[in-house]
């Protein structure tokens, strides 16, 4: 599952900090093993916990307040929102920093794939597993969340369907404590139904659709982990999360969380004030400022965020024909924004060249179809969009796109660079900053924008997102906000998210990511940094990677 960002995300994973101001100097060295790849490790201070002291606040960051508690529903699907919730909500497996499962055993004492004609998974749940309002987890939340994410009901606003339009029952197993899903279509990436960015809610929220998307828009439900909503003030934009009494798990180190909404430009200054105890480092000032700060250490694992430029293919929009997006695609130099942004922050930065899979991470490859301005100028000749002194015209028609973004100096920088390259073959491109506020419901979903930049934010589960993102059904818009798409394409996800061999889908998956570049659908820009200032003596948090935290195990050292 991947989900969406308008900021450009330094660290998403642990929803610390945003990607914040423009370029700074260039003679600041990359931190030491700083590289472009994920898969390969995090850094996190591990400690056993005996290492550690009672108590503590853990103090953290977010830009805004939740819209919507509810992560699985369309306004709720925030990586943010994610961050918050991590330490309260059911996920059926932990990971490591190479994507390698576990099952999380706090929630499920066994998970299996018992069939596979016709394919069945088995999910066995702690009989310890309760509700912090001290309802037992059932098979019937499991049941009532698959129905919910099915599709088969439009009222419910759901951010994907995560597999479960592919499911065909979910019946109880031996008992109230086991459930098992049976799917009319093979799914590959079952494991991330309840993993990765997706969690396990209470039947409560996704019995009906009123429930689904207004039951958690002032507050939190219901929720099963070792921390619960202890206070939240939307006013001065504080959440507080402390133990959960009804908690049968290993008692967490940490007396309480403390998430703090804060603009972007006082990160730095929160941390350095001693306010914050971490924050994504996203320019070569903010590494120099923290570097430089007393009981502050740089951690660094990649990140799995990745920021790109969506086009607009709706009918009657100015780039509706793919053959225009693919030449324009080809005019704007990838390279040159990545080495204007990551120098200094990354080793030898690179673009990312791949749609559905991360630099590091199993499956990666480059099918992008390469920064050529040349023949980007004899394609948009060939199209019959010619020059007109600075602009190309068309029909009586300027060749002028919207660029829309969320107001930060990063998101403008990359734009401008692009506005370069773009003026240079004769196509102009206009910056249109938007607030945060509303940035999704209001402007991308609706269709708002020529070309639009936000952050996707990827897991151990890339095909989950297939149809999410680039499957096209214009009754169904998920997260397709450029409606693009084709049959052809279609075709290739359905066949990858059917395929249960590993080897197999990735090569359609790559397919897929090379038909994506066909269609001029978007560009992948780069992959976050990973860099992340976090106090000397906090333990086993930092920069995690693909890696899932444990927050009964985040503590400061004695």
């Amino acid at each position: 599952m991947r989900i969406r960002s308008s900021k450009y995300v330094a660290v998403p994973l642990l929803a610390l900090a945003l990607f914040a101001a423009g370029c700074g100097g260039g003679d600041e060295a990359a931190p030491e093993g700083a590289r472009a790849e994920i898969g390969s490790t995090n850094d996190i201070n591990p400690h056993d916990v005996g290492d550690l002291r009672d108590g503590g606040n853990l103090r953290l960051a977010i830009s805004a307040y939740p819209a919507n508690w509810n992560a699985l529903s369309n306004d709720g699907n925030d990586f943010e929102i994610a961050g918050v919730l991590r330490p309260m909500m059911p996920r059926a497996f932990k990971t490591d920093a190479a994507a390698d499962l576990t099952i999380n055993t706090d929630y499920f004492t066994d998970i299996k794939l018992t069939s596979t004609e016709p394919q069945q998974v088995t999910y066995t749940i702690n009989p310890k597993a309760v509700w912090s309002d001290g309802t037992p987890i059932t098979w019937e939340d499991i049941q009532s969340q698959a129905n919910a994410l099915s599709g088969v009901d439009k009222t419910f606003l759901i951010a994907l369907n995560n597999g479960f339009d592919r499911v065909e029952k979910v019946e109880r197993g031996v008992d109230d404590k086991q459930a098992v899903i049976t799917f009319k279509k093979h799914y590959a990436d079952w494991r991330g139904q309840f993993a990765g960015n997706s969690f396990l809610f209470p039947k409560s929220v996704t019995s009906t659709p009123e429930a689904f998307n207004k039951s958690l828009v002032d507050a939190v439900g219901p929720t099963a982990g070792p921390f619960i909503v202890q206070s939240t003030d939307r006013g001065q934009g504080r959440i507080v999360l402390g133990h959960n009494p009804n908690w049968w798990g290993a008692k967490p180190k940490l007396d309480t969380i403390t998430y703090s909404v804060l603009d972007s430009s006082a990160l730095i200054p929160a941390l350095t004030n001693n306010e914050i105890d971490a924050v994504g480092i996203g320019t070569r000032d903010e590494l120099k400022t923290a570097k430089s700060t007393n009981g502050v250490a740089i951690r660094r694992a990649p990140g799995n965020g990745w920021s790109h430029l969506t086009f607009n293919g709706a009918p009657g929009s100015i780039l509706a024909d793919p053959k225009l997006r693919v030449a324009i695609s080809k005019a704007i130099d990838r390279q040159g924004i990545v080495t204007a942004i990551q120098n200094g922050l990354v080793e030898d930065p690179k673009p990312l060249n791949n749609h559905v899979y991360l630099q590091g991470q199993k499956g990666y490859k480059d099918n992008s179809l390469g920064f050529d301005p040349a023949a980007a100028a004899k394609e948009l000749d060939e199209l019959g969009w010619k020059l007109n002194g600075d602009v190309r015209e068309k029909d009586g028609k300027k060749l002028e796109i919207r660029d829309v973004m969320y107001q930060d100096d990063t998101w403008i920088q990359m734009a401008q660079i692009m506005q370069q390259n773009l003026a240079a073959v004769g196509v102009k491109l206009n910056i249109d900053t938007k607030p945060g506020k509303g940035f999704f419901t209001e402007v991308i979903q609706p269709g708002d924008f020529d070309a639009g930049q936000w952050s996707w934010i990827g897991d151990p589960f890339p095909l989950g997102s297939l149809f999410q993102i680039y499957g096209y059904n214009p009754n169904d818009l998920q997260g397709n906000y450029g409606r693009i798409g084709s049959p052809e394409l279609n075709d290739l996800i359905e066949q990858a998210v059917s395929e249960l061999d590993p080897e197999k889908a990735i090569e359609l998956a790559n397919q897929i990511d090379r038909k994506v570049f066909e269609e001029g659908f978007s560009l992948p820009l780069m992959q976050s940094a990973g860099n992340v200032a976090v106090r000397a003596n906090l333990a086993n948090y930092g920069a995690a990677g693909l890696a899932s935290l444990d927050y009964t195990k985040i503590g400061f050292l004695k």
